[in-house]
């Protein structure tokens, strides 16, 4: 995915040769540099290869999910006020006993 749009990889700058001039640079500070680069471009790399692999573990997730929750039938819907009743008629029961009948 990512690999299509960076132009450079960390073994392209390991391996770039750059011509020395007159007063050119000093190749120990460019090497230094060069150096740097390669250490973040493979941090970089291992940090994407990780978010990559999160998110599609993610995915997944969520879709497993949406499956489960599309196959588990509602259990409230068609509640009435007669079903809420005769609930809170049993909690009463449950709760106060045969006092309120008596």
């Amino acid at each position: 995915m990512i690999s299509d749009k960076v132009k450079l990889t960390a073994k392209d700058i390991l391996e770039k040769e750059f011509k020395s001039g007159m007063r050119g640079y000093k190749p120990e500070d460019v090497d230094k540099f060069l150096d740097l680069i390669i250490k973040d471009y493979e941090t970089f790399h291992q940090e994407i290869e990780d978010l990559q692999q999160e998110n599609l573990r993610l995915k997944k997730q969520v879709e497993g999910a949406s499956k489960q929750r599309s196959a588990a039938p509602s259990q409230q819907t068609g509640t009435t006020n007669f079903d809420i009743l005769k609930r809170l008629s049993n909690l009463e029961k449950h709760v106060f006993g045969n006092k309120l009948y008596d």
